[in-house]
């Protein structure tokens, strides 16, 4: 009996390599290939079939894409800072919290005196009372008073020289020439002082001349640096009209405590003090009016951020804003409540373009910009055909060919490609 044959094997197909692995795909693109509309019939007995699988063609677009790193944010007014009092005193008065305090206004009282709200970066650490004054607490003081609209005059630039007066040093007792003996002193002294009146007249006024073993006093000639406001006349005029609206007393000077410099305007968190409490502790905690949005971060994701970049912010409600990075902490703490395996962090600041009124707190999500690839060939990820052998391959929509490509980033629901004939406006198939 001869030996059976084998059947016989049709011959391979030309696109056998290129095989879709998503059988509902291929159904659904023979269906348009064809120009008609199929479902599967099931009997009575089965249960619905599934819905046809919706194709649509999309071109290839050139586009930039970038990955997003989404972190959990806390929206609030910021860290709360302690304020205390910068001179003695009893406190007499305190603002209540929430309270919202600005430039030239009090910010509390101390014996029934209104301590005002400067703006700057530094407290001031010395009274303000000689005319000639250099230094940086001083630019604070006219800088606030001109912002107040008051007229301080010009200030001297830098690089330029002022005259600050000097106060005379200690001088030695008289020599025993210029006392008197035991019971002569007065007339003694008297005699003195008219012989030297006798011996002035015709010869014009002598110049003054320290006693034995004393110092003059002289002027000291000191340069102007930058940042630095010099204690005009027209300063110290502007001290005593200010001094006059805030009902304080009027005397052109400035002591230390008599204003408190905050960076700007505050929102007060907590009073920490009574009325009746001294002045030189802790009398409130303020934050700034903005509110702002906390990010900790990982320390790897931390490296990453830069001061400035853009983000988008999720409210609760699904509401999103436009953020931007205004501050990156130095400081790496460890979360206690991870456990020892916790990853550290590093806080972020995000600041919002809106005001969202009516959320004081709350949790938001952050998504942040991470790897970027510009000047792209790109195609919705539902235009991506799986092949058997492994990759993947675009569909066009002409004919129904297919064309390898090689992945990129995916982004957005967007996908990078490259490939042989992957061209800008390439007309491709895609799943809706």
């Amino acid at each position: 009996m001869p030996a059976e044959q084998p059947p016989a094997q049709s011959p391979p197909r030309r696109f056998s390599r290129r095989a879709i692995v998503p059988a509902v795909l291929i159904l659904a693109m023979s269906a348009i290939g064809a120009g008609i509309a199929w479902s599967v019939h099931r009997g009575p007995s089965t249960s619905a079939a599934a819905p046809p699988v919706t194709v649509e063609t999309v071109a290839v677009v050139r586009t930039d894409l970038a990955t997003t790193v989404s972190l959990t944010g806390t929206l609030g007014y910021g860290r709360a800072e302690p304020v205390k009092g910068g001179r003695s005193g009893t406190v007499t008065w305190l603002p209540s919290a929430g309270a919202t305090i600005t430039r030239g206004k009090q910010l509390y009282r101390v014996d029934d005196q209104p301590v005002p709200l400067f703006y700057g970066g530094m407290p001031l650490y010395r009274d303000l009372a000689e005319p000639g004054t250099v230094g940086r607490d001083v630019r604070i003081v006219a800088t606030n008073l001109k912002a107040l609209g008051y007229g301080i005059g010009r200030q001297p630039a830098p690089g330029e020289k002022v005259t600050r007066p000097a106060k005379a040093g200690p001088t030695a007792p008289a020599s025993g020439q210029q006392q008197a003996a035991s019971g002569q002193g007065e007339a003694a002294s008297g005699q003195e002082r008219a012989g030297a009146g006798r011996a002035a007249s015709g010869q014009g006024a002598a110049a003054p001349t320290p006693a034995a073993g004393g110092t003059a006093a002289t002027s000291t000639r000191v340069v102007v640096r930058k940042g630095d406001g010099v204690l005009t006349g027209s300063l110290m005029r502007a001290i005593k009209r200010w001094q006059q609206d805030a009902e304080l007393p009027v005397t052109g000077r400035i002591g230390v405590g008599d204003v408190a410099v905050l960076p700007g305007a505050v929102r007060v968190d907590a009073v920490t003090a009574l009325r009746g409490d001294a002045a030189e502790t802790p009398l409130v905690t303020v934050t700034p009016t903005t509110k702002v949005i906390t990010v900790l971060a990982k320390a790897a994701e931390a490296g990453t951020i830069r001061r400035g970049d853009q983000v988008t912010v999720t409210l609760p409600g699904d509401k999103t804003v436009d953020g931007t990075i205004s501050a990156i902490g130095t400081t790496v703490t460890q979360d206690d409540d991870a456990g020892p395996t916790g990853e550290p962090t590093r806080a972020v600041t995000v600041t919002v373009d809106d005001d969202l009124a009516g959320i004081d707190a709350a949790d938001v999500q952050v998504d942040l910009v991470g790897e970027t690839r510009p000047d792209v060939l790109a195609v919705p990820v539902g235009a991506l055909v799986a092949l058997s052998e492994g990759g993947y391959a675009l569909q066009l929509a002409d004919g129904g060919r297919f064309v390898a490509v090689t992945t990129g980033m995916f982004a957005k629901g967007m996908v990078e490609v490259t490939g042989d004939g992957v061209t800008e406006d390439l007309k491709v198939v895609t799943t809706s």
